[in-house]
């Protein structure tokens, strides 16, 4: 099932470029492993999905602890606690995840300890919503500034996560705002600052997001199928 499932993600994620006009290789492909168990993961890793996305910094440690890094990248994409920054330097490669300038400030901190530099995204509240996390869309071309200053963290790109629909054009506008405003936080010409990272579109509505622009969409149930447990909302 897993091996139809990344073969059928894959071909869509290429039609979904080829209509917007896009090279299908600058779109990457997120496999979200909340909740899957290490051996279902690992046959994941088999056929191809090298590009991992964990939401709880215990279920990732686990994991890594048999999965290894060397064959994988593995990304955080959850709500990033900040007595958890202190992990996440042995574990990730990049955090999706960072909704506040105090956040940034923590990872930023650490890093500094480390003599290291974490590779982040900044999370967007692009609906407004008020149960969601991230910054505010109006305050970010100002507060953008802030997060340049902070050498311990490196600004990659923004993310978002529109409130769920099961029509995915519903999406749409907001992943539309989302590459509006990278492109107008990208015309400061800001130099400690690279925004070519989008994260945006999960199993519903990845397609959306490549028309509008996504470079890394997030998939779990389209590649895994349905989880184990269910929760809440979450990036994938």
């Amino acid at each position: 099932m897993i091996s139809e499932n990344l073969q059928q993600v894959k071909r869509r994620i290429a039609e979904a470029a080829k209509r917007a006009g896009r090279n299908p290789s600058d779109i990457r492909l997120l496999a979200v492993t909340k909740e899957q168990s290490a051996v279902t993961v690992a046959e994941g890793v088999r056929l191809g999905m090298t590009l991992l996305g964990e939401n709880k910094v215990q279920e990732a440690q686990d994991k890594i602890e048999t999965l290894g890094r060397d064959e994988c990248e593995w990304h955080f994409i959850g709500r990033l606690q900040k007595n958890k920054v202190k992990f996440i330097f042995d574990l990730f490669d990049l955090i999706h995840s960072v909704d506040s300038l105090a956040l940034a400030e923590a990872i930023h901190k650490k890093a500094q300890t480390l003599g290291s530099c974490m590779p982040i995204l900044l999370q967007v509240n692009i609906s407004g919503e008020k149960s969601k996390l991230g910054i505010d869309p109006l305050k970010l071309p100002k507060e953008i500034q802030k997060f340049a200053k902070l050498e311990g963290v490196k600004i990659s790109g923004l993310m978002t996560i529109p409130p769920f629909d099961r029509n995915p054009e519903n999406s749409r506008p907001y992943y539309a705002r989302l590459r509006q405003l990278r492109n107008t936080c990208s015309n400061l010409n800001i130099r400690q600052i690279n925004l070519d990272e989008l994260s945006m579109g999960m199993s519903n509505d990845y397609e959306v997001a490549i028309e509008e622009g996504a470079t890394l969409v997030r998939v779990g149930k389209g590649l895994f199928g349905p989880r184990p447990s269910i929760g809440g909302q979450t990036p994938g």
